[in-house]
């Protein structure tokens, strides 16, 4: 874990020779762990014009000595003793942690994060939101040499607004997915002995000569991965420091989105946590960023990870977690499209040819890397038009698989679906998400997903005809998701988002039953859960296409579900121009943003300005400015040793070229950066109920579950549409009233059979066809009325016995009843005869062949009618004595085993 807490101090030094003059020489960044027991200090020069120069000593520092070290710089940069205010030490800013330096034409930057918030817990490890920043010039007005166009650089800079979907975590690596944090911890023990450990800094042992052992069980292996920079956004700008400073003072942040909510089943806290990650390679904007560069990197790539797992445990060795990932980019070709023309739909031109599919190598073989086989495809452009547009990306996607797929074994072949989502949206016949349910059932089981934990007991007794066909990889400790879906349209948002959606749904029925928390994995829609997974995924794909089509969704799952009320169409119209004007007059201001915090961009001294470059093309295509001095191989177009791990991902194999990229350290079990414990709830802090993350997040019995219920409280449960928690709100605004509409689902009939959903997609292609999935949902329209603002649902405080028990209950029981029930008393003590008088014929002995109860309590004796407290041991009783003696002051002789406690506890504490 690194630093949470940071602050900037100004060093102000006075002349002694008239007249006064006051220096800033120098910055003192000090960082600290949550508990504010550990410090390091980081010396910042602001005496050179243009070079950063940054000085860490590399040592732990405790409380008391980082008091006196600011002590003595603030006393010693005062002009006279005791003097105050226009000299010595000033705290600058406080913050919570450092984004990275940049430098223009000038000198340098600092970034620094200055506000926070917590987004989600998983397994202990906070994820933050970055909420505001702030950045400071170092170099001071003496040496600063200034350019006109500084100014006119930092604003172009700051117009990417860190304050908007940018995360971080200081103990868990947000550019992997679960599963890869997770396979790491796994190693075996032995070969992190054998690897070469940057261990932290080992002060002078005052306990050295006293033969204290350090070693044995108190030793604990820590591993830190390095990140996966594909993701991580201020990578460039953590480069000028990266190999100066302690990795304590790394902070690596990613661009996408985060959610998190908790799913009560009965009381038992699940939690569902989406994490999306934005590549930073080939980013950009809707119409400016299309296809893929040279490199293999895809516009909009994003990989959608979601998370489910208990919250009543946290460790990830004891705890339950699962997770599912997928991807969305642009189709991996040589296009674009040209926006000059004004139009709505500007015309899909192919840049280059590429006959030997290089570019879609590249991508695919960064795919096999990072996720394994199989690699699905799923492509939703249109294939039926009256005029060439989006069939012509599915042509050359088909040819490029095509070509690819004759190298590969079989058994790892790129698996391609297209399937035009357009046409059948538009068909009365079709059920748009009937036909997704299909294709996402036919790919989780192919793919399988991520559990650490075994396949429960029950699963085996009652075993289910689904789970059974499960793909993925089985291991003694869980299973592992193999391969990974890549679903595209031509936007990579709408379509794509519903998709994902529907996919994301299945797997999460596979989730909950691994989990032991659904005896079927399959989930309807209008439930709780699935209503509260929606609501996610909604505001997963809203966030994403603000970043990268400059508007919200415009047509949502319940367009599809065609169950939208009639007020949403307006919306969408709105939604569309907002997104027309976004690309027309403002994406090439942001592409320009996102090129200079990149990286991509650097500016420099006699070469022309970003705004003058006429095009980006050259920046992102690095064979137009160098040709490469090797040259892949157009028939083994992967990377040597992926095929040899298949269906494995090779990033997860344990082998000598990923042992390089994990530091391996070894921490006393007992020391505070390892403690999990204090890190979640914060001992040392004043916690305040109202201000917990866990009771603020979005919870499926407070937000979803009808307030009236009092039948089947399970979120399982399919709910009618005014039979939600957020049909009773109000719509004091429009975001509101958005929120509403958005979290109120619609009634749905029993689910049709697989006969029905083949007949229906009988027109499908050859592909659709062979799918076979499982039982599908299928919709009604309904109308959804619209409430006012001074609309009041009225609740009656006391519900009758009807509501609460499902039945009416009489003053008096009738004479049947009575009748009934003395039959049901004599039958009862006839038995309680017949009992006794046949256990005089069992022996003991035979009695406890047949059961042998054990008390599962310390009571000897424990039950309804008398309990008997147990007994004390002689050691127990000796510690209470002691206990009460130290009370009246009588202190008992310290032995050896103390001393050797109490000096271990002062080397972890202070040492």
């Amino acid at each position: 874990m690194g630093f949470t807490f940071f602050i900037l101090y100004n060093i102000l030094t006075r002349s002694l020779s008239p007249p006064p003059l006051f220096f800033n020489q120098r910055y003192f960044l000090v960082g600290s762990n949550p508990a504010e027991t550990k410090y390091r200090v980081l010396k910042i020069d602001r005496t050179e014009p243009k070079d950063l120069v940054i000085i860490d000593d590399k040592h732990v520092y405790t409380q008391q000595e980082v008091r006196e070290l600011l002590g003595r710089l603030d006393l010693g940069n005062r002009t006279k003793i005791g003097q105050k205010g226009s000299s010595g030490l000033s705290r600058a800013v406080s913050a919570f942690g450092v984004v990275g330096f940049v430098r223009f034409l000038e000198g340098y930057y600092i970034v620094l994060i200055t506000k926070r918030r917590k987004m989600a817990d998983i397994g202990g490890h906070a994820i933050y939101k970055i909420e505001d920043t702030n950045m400071i010039y170092i170099p001071n007005d003496s040496v600063r040499v200034t350019h006109p166009d500084e100014a006119r650089y930092l604003r172009i800079f700051q117009n990417v607004d860190l304050s908007s979907n940018f995360y971080f975590s200081y103990s868990y690596d947000l550019s992997h997915s679960l599963q890869y944090n997770l396979t790491v911890l796994r190693m075996p023990l032995e070969i992190l002995k054998t690897e070469t450990t940057q261990g932290r800094q080992e002060s002078f042992d005052i306990f050295e000569d006293e033969g204290l052992s350090t070693q044995g069980g108190s030793g604990v292996f820590g591993i830190c991965s390095k990140p996966y920079e594909k993701y991580v956004w201020n990578a460039k700008l953590l480069e000028a420091v990266k190999s100066t400073v302690h990795r304590d003072w790394l902070l690596y942040i990613i661009h996408g989105f985060c959610g998190q909510s908790k799913l009560l089943i009965y009381g038992r806290p699940i939690y569902v946590t989406l994490i999306a990650r934005r590549s930073s390679k080939f980013a950009g904007t809707r119409f400016l960023k299309r296809g893929a560069n040279c490199e293999g990197d895809v516009a909009n790539e994003v990989e959608t990870e979601q998370i489910l797992y208990d919250a009543s445990v946290m460790s990830f060795s004891a705890g339950s977690y699962s997770s599912y990932v997928q991807v969305r980019g642009s189709v991996p070709l040589y296009w674009s499209q040209d926006i000059s023309t004004m139009m709505p739909k500007p015309p899909i031109t192919l840049d280059q040819a590429d006959p030997f599919a290089h570019v879609a190598a590249l991508h695919f073989d960064q795919m096999l890397q990072r996720f394994g086989s199989p690699i699905i495809i799923l492509n939703l452009v249109k294939e039926r038009e009256k005029r060439k547009h989006e069939r012509i990306l599915s042509e050359e996607l088909v040819a490029a698989v095509t070509y690819l797929n004759q190298f590969l074994p079989p058994e790892h072949a790129i698996i391609y679906i297209p399937w035009d989502m357009a046409k059948y949206t538009k068909s009365k016949l079709c059920n748009v998400l009937d036909r997704l349910n299909v294709i996402a059932e036919s790919v989780v089981k192919k793919t399988g997903f991520f559990v650490n934990r075994p396949d429960s007991y029950c699963s085996i007794l009652r075993p289910d005809e689904k789970w059974n066909e499960l793909g993925g990889y089985v291991v003694s400790t869980g299973r592992l998701q193999t391969g990974v879906l890549r679903t595209n349209c031509v936007d990579c948002l709408d379509r794509t988002n519903t998709a994902q959606f529907m996919v994301g749904k299945c797997a999460l029925a596979y989730q909950l039953y691994s989990l032991g928390l659904i005896d079927k994995p399959n989930l309807q829609f209008d439930t709780d859960a699935v209503r509260l997974f929606e609501e996610l995924y909604e505001d997963h794909g809203d966030t994403l296409s603000l970043q990268y089509g400059g508007s919200q969704l415009v047509h949502r799952v319940k367009t599809y579900r065609k169950i939208a009320p009639w007020t949403q169409h307006s919306k969408d119209i709105m939604q569309t121009l907002s997104r027309y004007y976004s690309n027309a007059f403002s994406d090439a201001d942001r592409q320009d943003s996102i090129n200079l915090f990149l990286g991509v961009f650097k500016p420099a001294e006699g070469k022309p300005h970003l705004w003058e470059l006429p095009t980006d093309f050259y920046l992102h295509h690095k064979n137009t400015l160098s040709l490469s001095q090797t040259r892949r191989s157009y028939t083994y177009w992967w990377t040597t040793g992926v095929l040899r791990h298949l269906p494995l991902p090779f990033d997860e194999v344990t082998c000598a070229e990923n042992r390089r990229k994990l530091v391996v350290k070894k921490f006393h079990k007992c020391e505070e950066e390892i403690d999990i414990h204090s890190e979640f709830f914060r001992p040392y802090e004043l916690s305040s109920f109202d201000e917990t993350f866990c009771l603020a997040m979005t919870n499926s019995t407070r937000d979803f579950m009808p307030k009236n219920v009092g039948i089947d409280p399970s979120p399982f449960t399919v709910r009618k549409p005014d039979e939600t928690g957020k049909s009773v709100l109000g719509n004091k605004s429009n975001r509101e009233e958005t929120v509403l509409q958005r979290k109120t689902a619609a009634s749905a009939p029993p689910p049709p059979s697989e006969e029905a959903v083949s007949s229906s997609s009988e027109d499908d292609s050859g592909t659709d066809k062979e799918e076979e999935g499982a039982v599908s949902q299928r919709s009604t329209p309904v109308k959804v009325t619209d409430t006012g603002d001074n609309t009041k649902i009225t609740e009656n405080v006391v519900q009758s016995t009807k509501d609460v028990y499902g039945v009416n209950l009489s003053d008096v029981p009738s004479e049947d009843d009575l009748s009934i029930y003395t039959r049901f008393v004599q039958l009862g003590q006839s038995q309680h005869k017949q009992d006794k008088s046949s256990q005089q014929f069992c022996s003991k002995h035979e009695l406890d062949r047949v059961i042998n109860l054990v008390p599962i309590s310390s009571f000897s004796q424990d039950n309804i009618y008398e309990v008997q407290p147990p007994r004390v041991d002689r050691i127990s009783t000796e510690i209470f004595h002691a206990h009460i003696q130290a009370g009246r002051g009588n202190m008992q002789p310290l032995g050896k085993d103390d001393f050797l406690m109490y000096r271990e506890y002062i080397r972890n504490r202070y040492m």
